[in-house]
């Protein structure tokens, strides 16, 4: 089996999950990684098959024998060039979410991908929760008919909420529905969204961090079928687990609903209380095992580049989810709908800047 060799840009909480599981797979000669926090860098030197450490990113594009980066830095505003700097490098690019902050930054690294033959995917990594899987199944196979409508509902722990808002003025909807809004679109394919609208509650972090504390959009497809994502991030800082996501998948033959709100492990103790472990989106490793979706999604990426296989998500879909966000970030500032694809005047109110 032929081994070659990668790097992590970023390896905070979600960097450093993919760190970990590449630096034990048998794909992987050579792990480099790029940090700019010297404690945690000196963390990441302790992983097995790491031959770089630095401080500076771009030491490691400079390496020629470095096949495929994941950046998995933030704030996200570094998301576009250091993947436009990784595509003009000749490194295959696995790219946390979002894909970029304007569409036109979207459009440069997909074709920046295209044009050197170069792997390019998002981490959506909800498309690798079995359970997610088993929804795409039982649509495809003709379980549950032709779809009518879905409706997802995820909300996660007020500090995750105050973490990320705090870094970068991006909404529920571009944060966390995103993920959502992925899977039911790849779950429906190949409809595609032709209407948002959307409603925003700035009633407890909008004053501090100016994003909405909870935002609900419905999505109209061009083959009728009606999506709603409800995402939100001000659950109680008493609340048991950092992620609760509860789905329904409705067909002209049946229905599908998925609990995802993980209560099915209850840890009580005299000093913690309640906890549901294993209850974040990335999930973790326990023991031997990778509980939850960001390993799998990792080792996919890898064995896509190693192999010569398609990515499961595509950056031009990466780029359709962010189109709806964005319309449904506008939809919430206007409180009105929006038309998909965005026409000149809405990208022209965006690049504007009367965003929320």
């Amino acid at each position: 089996m032929e081994q070659f060799e990668v790097a992590v840009i970023g390896t905070g909480w979600c960097g450093g999950i993919r760190a970990e599981t590449l630096s034990h797979h048998p794909l992987v000669r050579r792990l480099h990684v790029a940090e700019t926090r010297q404690e945690r860098l000196i963390e990441m030197q302790r992983l097995d098959k790491v031959a770089t450490a630095t401080s500076d990113y771009r030491d490691i594009l400079k390496l020629p024998n470095v096949s495929a980066v994941y950046i998995c830095a933030t704030p996200e505003t570094t998301h576009y060039p250091m993947a436009r700097d990784a595509l003009m490098a000749r490194k295959h690019v696995f790219l946390e979410k979002p894909i970029a902050l304007e569409l036109w930054e979207a459009d440069e690294l997909i074709t920046l991908a295209q044009r050197a033959g170069l792997k390019f995917t998002i981490g959506y990594s909800q498309r690798f929760n079995p359970k997610f899987a088993f929804a795409k199944k039982k649509l495809t196979d003709g379980t549950l008919g032709q779809p009518v409508t879905a409706l997802v509902s995820r909300h996660i722990s007020r500090n995750l909420g105050k973490k990320i808002s705090g870094r970068i003025k991006l909404s529920p909807a571009s944060m966390e529905a995103t993920h959502d809004l992925d899977f039911l679109l790849w779950l429906l394919e190949p409809a595609k969204p032709v209407r948002v609208y959307s409603q925003g509650v700035n009633r407890v972090m909008y004053p501090t961090t100016g994003a909405f504390d909870c935002m609900w959009t419905t999505v109209t497809l061009d083959n009728g079928v009606v999506i709603v994502v409800g995402a939100g991030w001000i659950l109680p800082p008493g609340y048991p687990n950092f992620s609760t996501t509860w789905i329904e998948i409705i067909g002209s033959e049946g229905a599908l609903i998925l609990d995802d709100t993980h209560r099915d492990v209850w840890l009580n103790t005299m000093s913690a209380g309640t906890v549901f472990p294993m209850s974040t989106m990335p999930g973790e490793q326990v023991d031997h095992v990778y509980a939850g979706a960001m390993g799998p999604e990792t080792v996919h990426f890898l064995e896509a580049v190693a192999f010569d296989r398609p990515v499961m998500v595509t950056p031009q879909s990466a780029r359709v989810v962010m189109e709806v966000y964005t319309a449904a970030d506008l939809s919430a500032e206007r409180n009105e709908p929006i038309d998909l694809p965005l026409s000149n005047e809405t990208l022209s109110a965006i690049a504007g800047g009367s965003q929320t």
